[in-house]
């Protein structure tokens, strides 16, 4: 990973910071009202680089966008019910400007005094921001004297606010930027040995990417979820009504082969948590696999299959965790992803293993197993995550690059 700036380099009083931060948080709506934030997740991650700029007497401009209005101004799209949710986390008032540019933007910007906030309007409220287009970052640009990524959530889109911002003004990774990376270097880029990925969710076709570039860099795989029956049935087992990817066949073996030259260890389940419907309670058998009756659904993996992937755990330094190994949603097929969740848990409390997870059904079942404080890192930026597992270059990280 290329080294990137930091706040900690950054001459910041008097300074106006445009910070990139993401926003993009669940709102809830009744008849009449603009909406209320449900999950302040995202609010508080931007609350460190906040407070490190004001410490530093910068004046704070937040950029972010909200939802998808394609260009245009969506009202039921802007960032104003924001505001109020995010001056209780910051515990300062926060201006609004109606606008990310022009001249309401600049008459905001330029009313502002060392260390006060101001959130400025929905950036892709503008065609410009997901074109990446010059003049719009430019503009951008004309209101900043400095520029701070703090929403690598994003950072895998080259975006005007993403991307070109960057190089119109002197660029740094934000705290929470700089969490994330520093986390995800430690996972892939520069890990403990022995390095032992899990992989899974329903599909190999959303994945294949990852699993190719995973094996070439990992020491061990264990792939669980759905995905795991295409690997089940690439070897000849019986997967009976499972949800199965057939036609992927072949490039499930190809993986297969692909691990092999690669010395990376590949665990497919040994044992399977059946039933013949998917629904809360369902009679559940743990069937070996191949054994499975033709009406049945293969929904979690079995007690074996998890007592091996908790061993391999406990023989690997570092871990990283994409997609859980069953229905996790669903009791009892919520079982395999549990333990293993809750063992992973133990291994980073006790400093034995260096654990990091992301993906949005990752992050839900370490919540459902309440274990998402006890990982080393979770992330919470979803396609950026992915992207970054599967070794691709994200634009927004590459423009912070020194």
């Amino acid at each position: 990973m290329a080294a990137f700036r930091t706040l900690d380099d950054a001459d910041l009083q008097g300074k106006r910071a445009l910070v990139r931060v993401d926003f993009n948080v669940p709102l809830s709506r009744e008849d009449g009202e603009d909406g209320k934030v449900t999950d302040d997740t995202r609010l508080r991650a931007a609350k460190p680089t906040v407070d490190k700029l004001r410490a530093g007497g910068a004046k704070v401009i937040l950029l972010a966008h909200f939802d998808r209005p394609k260009g245009k101004v969506v009202p039921s799209m802007s960032l104003l019910p924001i505001v109020e949710p995010l001056s209780k986390v910051l515990g300062v008032p926060v201006a609004f400007a109606p606008d990310c540019i022009g001249q309401k933007a600049r008459e905001a910007v330029n009313a502002l005094q060392p260390g006060d906030v101001l959130l400025l309007e929905n950036v892709r409220f503008h065609e410009g921001e997901e074109a990446n287009d010059r003049k719009f970052a430019d503009a951008l640009a004309s209101n900043g004297d400095l520029y701070v990524n703090d929403a690598f959530s994003a950072a895998h889109r080259a975006h005007a606010s993403t991307e070109a911002l960057a190089h119109r003004l002197p660029a740094y990774a934000g705290e929470q930027m700089r969490l994330e990376l520093t986390a995800l270097d430690r996972a892939l880029g520069h890990p403990e040995r022995p390095v032992l990925g899990i992989v899974g969710g329903s599909k190999v076709s959303t994945k294949l990417d990852l699993l190719r570039h995973l094996v070439t860099k990992l020491d061990k795989l264990a792939i669980g979820g759905g995905m795991a029956n295409t690997f089940l049935y690439a070897q000849g087992h019986d997967v009976g009504a499972s949800y199965c990817e057939k036609e992927l066949a072949e490039t499930a073996r190809e993986v297969i082969r692909l691990a092999g030259q690669n010395n990376c260890k590949l665990f497919l389940p040994l044992d399977i948590v059946v039933a013949e419907k998917l629904a809360p309670g369902a009679p559940a058998r743990v069937r070996d696999v191949g054994s499975i009756d033709e009406d049945e659904r293969i929904l979690d993996a079995g007690p074996e299959t998890v007592e091996r992937l908790c061993r391999a755990m406990g023989n690997s330094k570092t871990l990283i965790w994409n997609g859980p190994l069953g229905v996790f949603e669903m009791p009892p097929f919520d079982k395999g992803t549990m333990e293993a969740a809750r063992h992973a848990a133990k291994l980073a409390r006790d400093g034995k293993l260096v654990a990091v997870a992301g993906g949005g059904d990752t992050v839900a079942a370490l919540n459902a197993a309440g274990v998402v404080h006890d990982f080393t890192f979770v992330s919470t930026a979803g396609g950026a995550f992915l992207e970054w597992m599967e070794g691709k270059t994200l634009p927004g990280v590459a423009a912070l690059s020194q």
